[in-house]
Formats: structure tokens, C-alpha cells, sequence
């Protein structure tokens, strides 16, 4: 099954989005910043992530010294620490991390943390001493027997604590992540994971469908016959229920796995699909600044030893390549294309193939002000917009 909001390790990639004609100097920039840390792998996860912790001086010092030679003078306007599994950072790294960056004027500045390292003391350690207004935590599941299976170092119980740990210090843009498709995972049993998780009314939901990554535990598992992925048809009504629940709940179904109360959409994750500057920092990061994309190789020793700055790798793409990135990236969300950004070496086809999926209800074509048009996926089709995305891309 061809799926679009499996599970995955890559940071999605956008079309350039630079300062406008006229602005004084450089514009903002969404400030990623790599955790390459976590204390053991879970089953599903292909992240880029080392266990050794003892190193967790040599990557902060690099990661400042990155910072300082990419910044180029420009602001952050969004900060997102993730990993890894940021949350298990000593506090005193935690917070020498964060004074690196300039944080006045943040729209939004996110932190990623697992549950069994949400203590009272840790979330009013967070909203009391440090400029972080949202948490990201990955609860992925409430049912223990699967937490378990899945390698997780909490229980539900656990992660309904951390959750409550953190509004009592009063945090209040909490996201939480789920996973569907589970081994063995019944319609009834992801019922009750979201019906739990909208209990707890957090500003912001992410949910996805597993993955089997061929080189994690479950992908090796899936490859000797010891577990099965989700039926194409329990997955669709999985995906199905998800949108009803949420939408009943009053959640904006934004983007194919993201969910959000009003005014409450993941303000740096956006920047993956609308087309603004990123800049990444740490082992595994990207960034794609002025048009041009780099990586950071997944390697924490290769990066420790490089000058500051210089164990990028550059993206080498033609115009095609871009603009696929455009298609791929603006299709995901509930915003869709503005066919003003569709260059013009590439109209003819892609009007062509574009009017073609509107016939088969593919895509959903609206009227803009400006005379333009506005494609979306329909909701009904999110889960298999791969499968339409690939006759559309160059």
C-alpha cells in the first residue's frame, strides 16, 4: 500500500521562499536543531540516533559553533529542538543549548520529549526558566502491551502523567503523537487510543501510519514473517475514523497526519510545506536556505570531527526536481497548490495531468482572488496521495 502519512525519518524539503524584492537584509529562518541522543532505539524508529550520551558536550559545543557559522546574521522566527530524544539532555546542556540562540520575537519555539522524562520538576523547569512555549511528546500508543513490543520506555499511565505534568506547570501548546497500523491493532483499539488522547484535549495531534523501515527491528521482524503490516482496508478505515473523531472534536485536519485547534497549527513544521528558509543543525539535519539544500550525513562521530559548518552535503536538483518538491510538499496539506506557483516550462504538462485528476476526483480545483487556482487532495484521498502525486510530478 503507496501511503503519505507513514512513519518516516526525513525532514520534508521546500521550494525557495527568500526575501522579498526591497526587504532590509536577510528574512527569518525556522531553526531546526538535531538531539542526536536517545537512551535505547525503538522498533519502528529510523531516525538517526547514538546512545552515547557521554558525548553529549563535544555535539553541544559543535552544534553552538554551527550555529555561529551558518547563521549568516539572520533571526530565527521559529525554534525546534528534536532527535533523538531531546528530553534526556542534562538540564544544565539543555539550557547552555538554548541561550546559543537569539529568542526574542520567536513565533514559536518547540522542544520533543518522551514521557518517562517529563517529571513535575522537568515541565516547571520548562515553562518557568526557559523561553520554550510548545512540547512535542511521542506517546505513540496507550496500550502497554504494545508500548513494549515497540521498545518504549513508558506506560500509559506514564504518559497521561507526563501530559498533565506539563499543563499543571502551564504549558499550554502541547502536541502528542499517535501510531496506527499497529502489529495486531484492532479498529476498535485505535478507537480507544484517540478517544483517550482527545480526552486529554492537547492543542495539537499527530498521528501516523506505521512504517516498517527495512533496517529497524519491526522492518527486519516484517522480513522473517514474525509480524504483518495492517490490511490496506483496515488502515483506510483507521485513517477514516481518525478524521471523524478529530473533526467532531474540533481538531483542523491541516495536513495529511497533523491535527490542530484553531490558531493552533505547528507554526515550524509548516515551514516544510509553504516553501520557507530552514536551517538544520546536527547530525542528520537539513536545511534549504535561498533556494540551496544541504544534509548533514548521519553520523555523530563525522560530524564532531569537521570544522564548524563545513560536513554539509549539497543537494544537486534541477528545475523539474524543485518543482516536484513544490507539488509534493503543498499537496499535503489542506492549503494545496496555488497554480501561480507552477513554473512556466512546466504549465502545459502539469495543467494537462492536473485537469485529468480533478475528472477523477483526485484533486479538488477552487478559484483564487488573484484568478489562480487551488488544488487540494480531498480529505477522503489524503491516506494514498502518493499514489496521486506520482502523475503529477515531473
Amino acid at each position: 500500500m503507496t501511503t503519505a502519512n507513514t512513519v518516516s525519518s526525513a525532514h520534508c524539503v521546500a521550494a525557495d521562499n527568500g526575501s522579498s524584492p526591497g526587504s532590509q537584509g536577510p528574512g527569518p529562518v525556522k531553526l531546526y536543531v538535531h538531539v542526536p541522543f536517545c537512551r535505547s532505539k525503538c522498533a519502528y524508529c529510523d531516525f538517526y540516533s547514538n546512545a552515547q550520551t557521554r558525548l553529549v558536550p563535544e555535539w553541544l559545543d559543535m552544534a553552538r559553533r554551527e550555529w555561529q557559522a551558518l547563521s549568516q546574521e539572520r533571526l530565527p522566527d521559529t525554534i525546534y529542538i528534536g532527535g533523538g530524544t531531546p528530553s534526556v539532555l542534562p538540564r544544565e546542556s539543555l539550557d547552555r543549548l538554548i541561550s546559543t540562540f537569539p529568542v526574542e520575537g520567536l513565533r514559536e519555539f518547540t522542544i520533543e520529549v518522551n514521557p518517562e522524562d517529563v517529571s513535575r520538576d522537568f515541565a516547571s523547569h520548562l515553562a518557568g526558566f526557559t523561553p520554550i512555549d510548545r512540547v512535542s511528546m511521542g506517546i505513540q500508543t496507550f496500550d502497554d502491551d504494545s508500548l513494549r513490543a515497540l521498545g518504549r520506555r513508558h506506560s500509559s499511565e506514564r504518559a497521561v502523567e507526563a501530559f498533565r505534568s506539563l499543563r499543571s506547570a502551564g504549558i499550554d501548546n502541547i502536541s502528542c503523537d499517535l501510531i496506527y497500523g499497529l502489529p495486531d491493532q484492532t479498529l476498535g483499539g485505535w478507537k480507544d487510543n484517540l478517544k483517550r488522547l482527545i480526552d486529554l484535549r492537547p492543542e495539537h495531534i499527530s498521528c501516523y501510519l506505521l512504517s516498517f523501515e527495512p533496517h529497524t527491528r519491526l522492518g527486519l521482524m516484517l522480513s522473517r514473517g514474525e509480524v504483518s503490516e495492517t490490511p490496506e482496508g483496515l488502515a483506510e478505515e483507521m485513517y477514516a475514523l481518525l478524521c471523524e473523531l478529530t473533526r467532531e472534536a474540533g481538531y483542523e485536519h491541516y495536513e495529511i497526519s497533523n491535527f490542530a485547534l484553531p490558531g493552533r497549527r505547528a507554526i515550524h513544521n509548516s515551514a516544510y510545506w509553504d516553501g520557507s528558509d530552514y536551517l538544520g543543525l546536527g547530525p542528520g539535519a537539513h536545511s534549504m536556505i535561498d533556494g540551496k539544500r544541504w544534509y548533514n550525513p548521519s553520523n555523530l562521530a563525522a560530524y564532531l570531527a569537521a570544522e564548524p559548518g563545513k560536513a554539509r552535503v549539497f543537494d544537486e536538483e534541477d528545475a523539474a526536481s524543485r518543482f516536484n518538491d513544490v507539488i509534493i510538499t503543498a499537496l499535503r496539506t489542506i492549503d494545496g497548490l496555488d497554480t501561480a506557483r507552477v513554473p512556466e516550462e512546466f504549465k502545459s504538462r502539469f495543467n494537462r495531468d492536473a485537469a485529468r485528476a480533478v475528472e477523477r476526483g483526485d484533486l479538488i480545483a477552487s478559484p483564487t482572488p488573484s484568478g489562480s487556482v487551488r488544488l487540494t487532495i480531498p480529505e477522503s484521498r489524503w491516506l494514498v496521495a502518493d499514489s496521486i502525486l506520482v502523475d503529477l510530478i515531473e
